[in-house]
């Protein structure tokens, strides 16, 4: 017996199967399980959609909170399966999905203590990106994983540029501020007035403030022309990420029992992130 499948020993049978049904969508089980999964998700999602709305909460308040609690009470139960199921639990815990899945359970007990936070449940929406999984939409599980690694690639590139777009609205703050300060309440400080170069920059524009000195709607003016053009530096910096060649596999459902990631090969036999036995 080779070393890998030494290693998937670590997990009892019963656990295997467990796993193989909770991570996997490749057998019946493992679809249902999945389908009833994403009911769940979106029940959750209408739930608390419907308590937003003053008239429905009016009149059916509690019977939302009743159902809440019950959907509630499905994901921590699959939370704890999907730990118990895995050979290093922490690495599942800080996986995406899992902090995902964290996530979709934490608002409804923090809205115990603060009553609008159970509102984030919404978060649990980004649990229904396993639906590419779940029916084997393979193209759109390899174009996702493609936007996953270009956004790594690019990450350095695109933190270099936010840094000095940061820089540029903290110098274009202070000059607006030395401007417009003495005459214009609205540029009554220093970050009031980057808050401000921000959304100008962003060509968001709220208008509730504006300079009304001559060089006030001069730097204003740099500052909306520099903003209409770095729009098309992230974008940039993206693409060409985007347009290297990459290899066209067959993606499937399989996920390591050891690393908990995702996005292997369909002729795989060992994970290509920790080498585990799939």
């Amino acid at each position: 017996m080779d070393k890998g499948k030494r290693e998937n020993n670590h997990l009892r049978p019963w656990q295997q199967k467990l796993h193989q049904v909770i991570f996997e969508a490749d057998t019946p089980a493992g679809k249902l399980f999945d389908i009833t999964l994403l009911i769940f998700i979106f029940l959750s999602l209408v739930l608390v959609m419907a308590e937003s709305m003053p008239p429905v909460n009016a009149k059916y308040g509690d019977l939302l909170r009743t159902l809440e609690w019950i959907v509630t009470g499905v994901f921590c139960i699959e939370y704890v399966l999907r730990i118990i199921c895995v050979k290093h639990p922490w690495k599942y815990i800080f996986s995406f999905f899992g902090l995902v899945d964290i996530l979709a359970i934490l608002p409804s007990f923090l809205g115990l203590f603060y009553v609008s936070s159970h509102y984030l449940s919404a978060i649990r929406s980004l649990r229904l990106l396993r639906v590419f999984r779940v029916f084997k939409l393979n193209s759109f599980i390899r174009e996702s994983n493609t936007i996953l690694i270009t956004l790594r690639r690019s990450q350095r590139k695109i933190f270099i540029f936010l840094f000095f777009v940061l820089l540029i609205n903290i110098i274009l703050g202070s000059v607006i501020y030395a401007i417009e300060n003495e005459v214009n309440p609205g540029f009554y400080s220093i970050p009031q007035s980057i808050y401000w170069a921000i959304v100008t920059l962003s060509t968001v524009g709220y208008g509730d403030v504006a300079p009304v000195t001559t060089a006030g709607k001069f730097v204003a003016s740099i500052i909306m022309i520099i903003g209409y053009s770095i729009i098309a530096v992230p974008t940039g910096l993206i693409t060409a990420d985007f347009i290297r060649p990459k290899r066209n596999e067959e993606i499937t459902t399989q996920t390591c029992p050891s690393c908990s990631k995702q996005g292997h090969d369909a002729d795989a036999t060992f994970c290509k992130f920790c080498g585990h036995h799939l």
